[in-house]
């Protein structure tokens, strides 16, 4: 057991606000284990896979009735044929009871949801183990970090094993893909995530992807939104304020964990040069925990010139965020042209070696370089 505390005091955070906190995040994450750091004396576990919790909760009212436990946990609640219900009934009926439900995809990836819950809700996106959640983890070093990736079983393994990827996938598509989506053909859904894999960081192309995996576009177009729904896939999208020079439509895409970039594209061991991709996937899933509510951006201008991540603080105010695992590559160049739009807002120069953090000037530039717990919003 390794207790993550900012995920338990987002949930508890959450309660504050409303009485179902759904915690979503894919397959493996550690969505049970955290569930339980609740405590046993605190929560009433229910693992909806088992067909005979499906009976249990058929009255959800005598259900309710019996928990004597202040939070109950329904784990895969999607498994059961009618989770809102039971859900509206017991944040409706039983006001003063904290309930907590997991799945890996959205609520929106299931029509047995609908807006039943509006207003009594609120979502937790559980990413794999952040930067600053190493120390934690015993013995696992970002190195570490970056090759196994950040699912517990992955990261805390001797050794990394191809096996547990391919299983992973395997189960994926089993038990989230082919229940939620309906999708048949194993195959070739199998062959287009690695291709997203293996194209992770980079500009997404439509027409390109569909053409090298041998799909339609429509298809491509109903796989990657499967994917961006179970959370195993983001994309971010280009931030643009009307520029002549700006890329304003295609959107970036990156896997949910550096273990499976790394299997897919071979990288093992990793390379010098490998290691600045994986730390910028390790940094936007820092950005996604600690800012859930703002949507991540980048920018980039038709001359190739590019920004790794942007967030939107205020009217015409954003902050720019390069990630580098050596700050001496550092080029400011694309920074540089970002302000000549933009003037207002931060600039963050993200390394895992900039501590303790500090300032520099380049230019008329002044940039903090820091790690991604220092980055503030």
């Amino acid at each position: 057991m390794y207790p993550r505390p900012f995920w338990i005091q987002r949930i508890e955070q959450a309660w504050q606000e409303a009485p179902i906190v759904w915690l979503c995040g894919v397959r493996r994450s550690g969505k049970t284990t955290l569930a339980n750091d609740f405590g046993a004396d605190r929560i009433l576990y229910v693992n909806c896979d088992l067909p005979a919790v499906e009976d249990a909760v058929r009255d959800p009212q005598v259900f309710y009735r019996s928990v004597g436990k202040p939070v109950v946990v329904f784990d895969e609640i999607h498994q059961l044929r009618d989770p809102a219900r039971l859900l509206k009934i017991g944040a409706d009926v039983f006001p003063k009871l904290k309930i907590l439900a997991t799945g890996s995809s959205t609520l929106a990836a299931s029509r047995k949801f609908r807006d039943t819950l509006a207003g009594r809700k609120r979502l937790v996106h559980l990413v794999p183990v952040l930067f600053d959640e190493l120390p934690g983890f015993g013995s696992a070093t970002l190195d570490r970090r970056l090759l196994h990736g950040g699912l517990p079983p992955a990261l805390l393994a001797d050794a990394k094993k191809p096996a547990f990827y391919r299983e992973w996938l395997d189960s994926f598509f089993a038990r989230d893909i082919q229940r939620l989506f309906g999708f048949r053909d194993v195959n070739r859904f199998s062959a287009f995530f690695e291709y997203v894999l293996r194209q992770s960081g980079g500009q997404f192309e439509m027409t390109k992807a569909a053409a090298a995996v041998g799909i339609t576009r429509p298809t491509v177009e109903s796989h990657l939104r499967a994917l961006e729904i179970t959370h195993a896939v983001t994309l971010v999208r280009p931030f643009h304020g009307g520029g002549q020079h700006e890329i304003v439509k295609m959107p970036k895409v990156y896997a949910f964990d550096t273990g499976f970039v790394s299997w897919a594209r071979g990288w093992e061991p990793l390379r010098p040069d490998d290691h600045g991709p994986l730390w910028e996937h390790l940094v936007l899933e820092h950005l996604q925990a600690r800012f859930p509510d703002q949507p991540v951006r980048y920018w980039r201008d038709k001359a190739g010139r590019e920004v790794d991540f942007v967030l939107t603080r205020g009217r015409d105010e954003v902050d720019a965020i390069e990630c580098k695992w050596n700050a001496s590559a550092f080029d400011s160049a694309a920074l540089q042209v970002l302000r000549s739009y933009y003037p207002k807002g931060r600039n963050y120069l993200l390394t895992p070696s900039a501590s303790p953090a500090y300032t520099m000037r380049d230019g008329k530039l002044e940039i903090r370089v820091c790690a991604p717990s220092e980055l503030h919003q």
